[in-house]
């Protein structure tokens, strides 16, 4: 879907700041929020191409005037409560209490399987590679041009690489496809590709010279130039 998530290449926006020696978390809350997003992805309550598509899914305001990490926490609760883990009523109703009286306890549940699982997840990560019977379409050095197309739902194809001409530089295995993943309509497994752009392909007269931009994509997002 096109909206405020896609950043890429929009102007107006002013330099990236970047924090000296930046923190892992600038927040305990953060560190909660990584945690709990881990436990509850890492327990099948959502799938990680869902997680993405409800950030997207935020209004424009709240994403542009949010942190990264509320980013987060709102994908959570949104899933939890489309998958009916949670109540819209129960995330009220205790964030009430906690506005009540936020020195109360946090009640805990020890699972020390869960947690070693979860502690190889943060260490490790979680592949979304995927085994399919069909051979690549393309290989490394064809010449390809993205789809210009603006799905309504999730989509990884960038809007600032949308009609334009590249080179497969490198095939990557299948992976899970996010567009119907993130709708569960089926992992449906497509090879990666690695698509070397000019930068005056994508910026024009105005690109640095001599520049390029590799961009990982899949397959049906590609057609031969």
């Amino acid at each position: 879907m096109d909206g405020v998530h896609d950043l890429g290449g929009v102007q107006g926006l002013g330099a990236v700041e970047r924090e000296e020696n930046e923190p892992v978390f600038h927040s305990d809350w953060e560190r909660r929020v990584f945690g709990m997003m881990l436990a509850t992805l890492g327990q099948g309550s959502y799938n990680l191409d869902e997680f993405r598509h409800a950030i997207e899914r935020m209004n424009p305001v709240d994403y542009l005037s949010s942190r990264y990490y509320e980013h987060w926490l709102h994908s959570m609760q949104a899933n939890l409560i489309a998958h009916g883990v949670i109540s819209a009523e129960e995330v009220a109703e205790k964030a009430a209490q906690v506005r009540r009286d936020p020195g109360a306890a946090v009640p805990t549940r020890a699972d020390p399987e869960l947690a070693s699982t979860l502690l190889g997840l943060a260490r490790q990560g979680a592949s979304t590679a995927m085994e399919t019977d069909a051979s690549p379409r393309f290989a490394a050095g064809d010449k390809v041009r993205t789809r210009n197309i603006h799905p309504p739902g999730h989509t990884r194809l960038p809007r600032y690489v949308r009609g334009r001409a590249g080179v497969v530089d490198h095939v990557y295995p299948s992976f899970v496809f996010p567009d119907t993943n993130a709708h569960r309509r089926g992992e449906h497994p497509q090879h990666v590709y690695s698509v070397r752009f000019p930068a005056s392909e994508l910026w024009g007269e105005d690109a640095e010279p001599g520049e390029e931009i590799y961009v990982d994509l899949w397959e049906s997002y590609l057609e031969p130039a």
